[in-house]
C-alpha cells in the first residue's frame, strides 16, 4: 500500500468517504500520479512533485495542491469556501464541487508539466 493509500484506511465516516472522493477526481485528471509524500504530508506525486494531497483537520477538512498561485488564479470559484494561497478549506458537509476540484488538478498538473518543460526535461 502506499502512503495515501495507509492514510486513508485509517479514516471512516463522512470526512473519509470525502477525503477519497477528492484523491479519486485527483487521479481521474491525472491518473498517472503516484503516491508518496509532499511536505510531510501523504500526497499524490507527478514526476516526483507534489501534485494534490487531501487531510482532515479538527474542524474541517483541506486540499492541498502543492502550489501559490493554482488557488488564486481559480479564486472566483471558490467564493464559498475558506482557502488561502496554500489550502482550500472545506467540510464533508460542504465539499468542493467536481468540477471545481478538476480544474485545480489541472491547473496543478499543467504548472508541473510547464516547469518540466522549461527545465527541458518534458513530460
Amino acid at each position: 500500500m502506499g502512503e495515501v493509500t495507509d492514510y486513508l484506511a485509517g479514516l471512516d465516516g463522512p470526512d473519509g468517504a470525502a477525503l477519497r472522493h477528492v484523491y479519486a477526481v485527483a487521479l481521474e485528471v491525472c491518473p498517472e500520479a503516484a503516491e508518496g509524500r509532499s511536505y510531510g504530508m501523504p500526497a499524490l506525486l507527478v514526476h516526483g512533485k507534489g501534485y494534490a494531497s487531501a487531510m482532515r483537520a479538527k474542524d474541517h477538512l483541506s486540499v492541498f495542491p502543492f502550489s501559490g498561485r493554482v488557488l488564486g488564479a481559480l479564486s472566483d470559484r471558490l467564493e464559498d469556501f475558506d482557502w488561502a494561497k496554500g489550502t482550500l478549506r472545506f467540510t464533508a458537509a460542504h465539499p468542493v464541487p467536481d468540477e471545481v476540484l478538476r480544474a485545480i488538478f489541472a491547473a496543478r498538473a499543467a504548472e508541473i508539466e510547464g516547469t518540466l518543460k522549461a527545465r527541458g526535461k518534458g513530460i
